[in-house]
Parts: C-alpha cells; structure tokens; sequence
C-alpha cells in the first residue's frame, strides 16, 4: 500500500476535505492511527513530555527520534509520517540537511519538521528541500522556544505578532515547506493564515478553519497528566482506545472537532 503524499494533502485542502493528524510513538499506537483513517502520524517531540515525562521537548535527541520514527513506520502502512527535528538538530544548513537524511534514511520519515519561520529557518528549509526531502513547517507556538517564549502561551493576540506569524507563514511556504502545522494561535489569525497559503494547514488550538488539526495521543485518551484546553478526551464516550481514535478521526472531517471551547480569541 502506497502511503498518503504532500501531492494528497494539497488535494484534501484545494476540495475541502479536513486533513487529520495524531502523534504516535510506538508501532502499536501508530497502527491503530492507520487503521482509523488518520492521514498523517505524527512523530513529535513530545515524546519528551508525554513519555519521558520531561517539563519540556528540549532533552530529546536526534537518536530518540530516529528510534520512536522507525517504530511509528514499521506500525503504519498508509498514513504519512512526519519525523520532527528534535532541538538544536538544525543550527545551520549543512547540519540540518544531514539529520534530515538520517531521519528520513534510518527512521523512515516521509516529511521532516521544523520549527520557526526566521530567515535562517527559510534558509534550511530551501537547502532540505533542495535535497529532495519534504519539509513541514510550524509555527505560533514553537515548544523548543519555549523560554524565549516564557512559557506555553497563546502566540499572536497583539497586532504585530499576528502581522509577523503571517510573514513568516508566507515565508516558509515560499522557502518550500510543502505543510504548516500552526499552534496555539487565534482562531480569526489561523483562518487568515490558512485561506491565503496555498499549502495545507494543519491546526493544533488554531481553530476549525486550518485545512486539518493534529492532537497528542495521550491527550485524546486522557492519560497525559493533564487536559489542554485545545484538546478533548475522547475515551470518556468511546468504550475502547481504537473507538476513541476512530471518534476523534469523524469529529475532525464532520467539522465537530475542534468547538468553541476548544479555540482561542
């Protein structure tokens, strides 16, 4: 079985047809993501916090990615998988692109994320995807910027700051990014954002209106520790772990997920 393309994505978005994405870390979770229908498994650095159980993404390693990728491959066999480049793994171009290889040749990645949308970060995206190896970029809340940030706060309330995620949303898609995932921004701002680019957007507390969304998985099963306001537990209405993922997957595509009280003004 051939697995889902960026080619896909931007199909899904230009008919309107919601994109949706989950994190696993694990063959056993990622397939039960592929069986449900999930588009896109994403293989985050919140492995840090939610498996690891670190206040932070900061401590994870280009091995620890490359470990939980190769795991999430081997579970799935249509879904995309994104690999995300753990902190300080892409300081420069030249050792952005080669831990971008290895993710992609020894994890299995299809996609390789990375955060921010600066000039320096345009300039590896260009230099990745020069190399033939897809790029999705993120940006609002960026957790390996967390203390620059002063915490997990909602980016883009003031004028200038929505201004400068909008630039830097162009910018990447300009650089080649082929996707966005946008976190924890106004919903009015991520509607914006999302209607203006031409890659598909995918949402994380950004609103209904970006082209998908993407939550934790222990954070849809209400075993994280804690309940952000940007997700909802599905295993309170769903009698086991794959009919949690399954309900989550239909709330997403009806439009149901995310409501109101799921969303930032």
């Amino acid at each position: 079985m051939t697995r889902i393309g960026t080619a896909r994505l931007h199909e899904m978005k230009a008919a309107g047809e919601k994109i949706v994405s989950l994190t696993a870390y694990d063959a056993s979770f990622a397939a039960v993501l592929d069986e449900a229908g999930v588009e896109v498994i994403l293989v985050g650095d919140s492995l840090g916090m939610v498996l690891h159980g670190e206040d932070s993404t900061l401590s994870v390693t280009m091995e620890d990615m490359i470990y939980h990728t190769r795991h999430a491959v081997k579970g799935s066999k249509r879904a995309m998988i994104i690999g995300d480049m753990p902190h300080k793994s892409y300081l420069n171009p030249e050792q952005a692109l080669t831990n971008a290889r290895r993710l992609v040749e020894e994890g299995g990645a299809d996609v390789i994320k990375l955060e921010r949308g600066d000039s320096s970060i345009c300039e590896m995206i260009r230099h990745i995807v020069a190399h033939d190896i897809p790029v999705c970029a993120h940006l609002g809340l960026t957790p390996q910027s967390v203390e620059e940030l002063g915490g997990y706060k909602v980016q883009g309330r003031e004028p200038a700051a929505a201004k400068q995620i909008k630039q830097d949303a162009l910018a990447v898609q300009e650089a080649g990014a082929s996707i966005l995932v946008l976190e924890c921004v106004p919903s009015a701002l991520a509607a914006s954002i999302t209607a203006e680019l031409q890659i598909p957007v995918i949402g994380i507390g950004a609103g209904a209106d970006c082209d998908g969304q993407v939550l934790v998985i222990y954070d849809i099963l209400g075993i994280s520790g804690r309940q952000p306001k940007l997700s909802k537990n599905f295993l309170e209405v769903s009698s086991s772990i794959q009919d949690a993922v399954k309900s989550y997957v239909t709330a997403v595509k009806s439009g149901d997920f995310p409501a109101p009280e799921h969303q930032f003004s």
